[in-house]
């Protein structure tokens, strides 16, 4: 069954990669109907989520964001599969890096940074992208899958523009066995904590939420510099993205304040274009004492 599972997945690809663009996004639009109308995809995750979030908004602006944060969704899964065949040109057309100066100046000078990304926007192209932007040796952490045919196509497909990608449970090696050429490490630390007796609880989109302890504790242990990734949607398939500097020193941050001002500059995206984040996913199972 898994092996089904995984050419299934490269017949869809292949198509995919034969299609263009235009096309795709007839294919989401019809996409978009079928989960939101007919098979209402976590439909009620998405709904609590954005009430709890946003409670100063009328019914009509939640369903509206709910409306659009749904096409999206099916936006970003169209592109992440054409972005298994993607050609370099198309893509960087599409995703666009600012202002790399300002983490390349961190390589220059021989430092190791952790760049904290969201799920937001669309983080695969960034997976992608960010190697032919940045001179770091990059490493992005990911998931295991259970079907490990398919896990093994996909690290290959993300891997093959210069990204290495590392599985979570092997993070520290990641921070332990660094080499001469200064590396970024990027984490997507928006999501559920699967420890959450190791989790932070910090105050994001008026809930106590439990956040992941990762880039806190080893930015402390390495004093490596915290770098955000603002992501914006510019138009429909086009994203660009602003390198931040967030916290330069983190071994002299109070507990906590590293998570703090992660959630907090995150949170300040998603106000703003609430649309763009993964609402889908159940964020706020973990309950506060």
């Amino acid at each position: 069954m898994k092996k089904v599972e995984y050419l299934f997945l490269r017949i869809i690809v292949f198509c995919f990669k034969i299609c263009p663009y235009f096309c795709l996004y007839i294919i989401s639009d019809i996409f978009y109907i079928t989960i939101y109308y007919f098979i209402a995809y976590r439909k009620k995750v998405v709904r609590d989520n954005l009430e709890q979030s946003f409670k100063n908004k009328t019914k009509s602006e939640l369903k509206q964001i709910e409306k659009q944060f749904y096409k999206h969704l099916c936006d970003t899964t169209i592109e992440t599969i054409k972005g298994f065949s993607v050609k370099k040109e198309k893509l960087l057309k599409r995703y666009h890096v600012v202002n790399p100066e300002l983490a390349n100046k961190y390589f220059k000078n021989n430092q190791d940074v952790i760049f904290l990304a969201s799920h937001y926007g669309n983080w695969e192209y960034g997976i992608l992208a960010m190697p032919y932007y940045l001179k770091h040796k990059l490493v992005s952490l990911y998931m295991p899958m259970s079907n490990k045919y398919t896990e093994k196509y996909g690290v290959m497909v993300r891997q093959r523009f210069g990204m290495n990608m590392v599985k979570v449970q092997d993070t520290k090696s990641v921070f332990e066995n660094r080499d001469t050429t200064p590396i970024g490490v990027i984490m997507a630390a928006d999501q559920s904590p699967s420890n959450i007796e190791r989790a932070i609880w910090i105050n994001f989109l008026n809930r106590k939420t439990a956040c992941l302890h990762g880039p806190e504790a080893y930015s402390k242990k390495t004093g490596m510099p915290l770098l955000y990734f603002s992501i914006n949607k510019t138009k429909r398939g086009y994203y660009s993205v602003t390198i931040e500097s967030l916290i330069d020193d983190p071994i002299n941050e109070k507990p906590e304040e590293i998570t703090k001002k992660y959630m907090q500059r995150l949170e300040q995206d998603i106000i703003n274009k609430p649309q763009f984040w993964l609402w889908s996913h159940r964020r706020w199972k973990h309950k506060s004492n």
